[in-house]
């Protein structure tokens, strides 16, 4: 593996624009469906749910939530882009093959999409950021601090994502991702209440997974303080972003090569 062939060129952005002339086509259903349900999860959880809930870990339960939802909706957004998305560019589609004409390499396809998939997870986030600080849910001096987090929580998804969308034979695949990994994460990384309420064991599992620590550090920030360990978190999100770089640089260029 020579540095120069898994580095990207500046082709990767010429793919970044690609994919948003598409997007903006379908601005408005694809606005709806990245913010629809994160904003049900809010108003039914934090509200109904935090009636009888009343505060947690100090603050109210819909001010808990909200920072939780933004990170989920991360995950979901980057996620789904990185996968159907993608596998519809690479299989049905054929986009790759048609990029592999011109002088764009796979590096710059693959940084081209993490890239995509990150900018689609911080419009997301960033739209229930907006909705949920008119409930007066999210609030602080350290807001401006989070949408560099939610970019980098993006890349590691879209990349984790990548690496499935590099072995999926079919769109049925997924369904293996979203019911092992994506659920999951979903439900014990602190989304809807604190991990320390957990067994141990359970800690400890949540600790290896990518959504605890963007949980642990947009938490903090949404809520008006700066997070623990902070350093200790983007490590970890950067070590899953370039894990996941790497292995699906070498399975889309044997995919797409061969």
């Amino acid at each position: 593996m020579r540095l120069g062939e898994i580095l990207p060129g500046t082709g990767a952005f010429a793919v970044v624009q690609r994919n948003y002339r598409v997007w903006r086509k379908l601005l408005v259903p694809s606005m709806l469906g990245n913010f629809g349900d994160p904003l049900l999860y809010l108003l039914a959880l934090g509200y109904g749910l935090g009636h009888f809930v009343g505060r947690m870990d100090g603050v109210p339960y819909i001010t808990f939530i909200a920072s939780g939802i933004v990170a989920s909706s991360v995950m979901n957004t980057a996620s789904f882009e990185g996968l159907y998305s993608a596998f519809t560019r690479m299989s049905a589609q054929r986009t790759y093959a048609a990029m592999l004409a011109t002088p764009l390499r796979v590096s710059d396809i693959l940084a081209g999409e993490v890239l995509w998939c990150a900018v689609k997870g911080l419009i997301s986030a960033v739209a229930i950021m907006i909705v949920a600080s008119f409930f007066g849910a999210i609030q602080g001096p350290w807001i401006f601090l989070a949408p560099p987090v939610i970019l980098l929580a993006g890349l590691s998804f879209g990349g984790l994502a990548l690496v499935m969308t590099a072995l999926a034979r079919s769109y049925d695949f997924f369904m293996y991702y979203f019911t092992l990994v994506i659920t999951p994460m979903f439900l014990f990384c602190g989304v809807f209440y604190p991990i320390h309420s957990l067994p141990p064991f359970a800690q400890h599992l949540a600790q290896v997974l990518p959504l605890t620590h963007v949980v642990a550090l947009l938490r903090p920030l949404l809520t008006g303080h700066l997070p623990h360990a902070a350093f200790y978190h983007i490590g970890v999100l950067w070590l899953y972003t370039l894990t996941a770089y790497v292995g699906a640089w070498r399975l889309l260029g044997r995919r797409l090569l061969r």
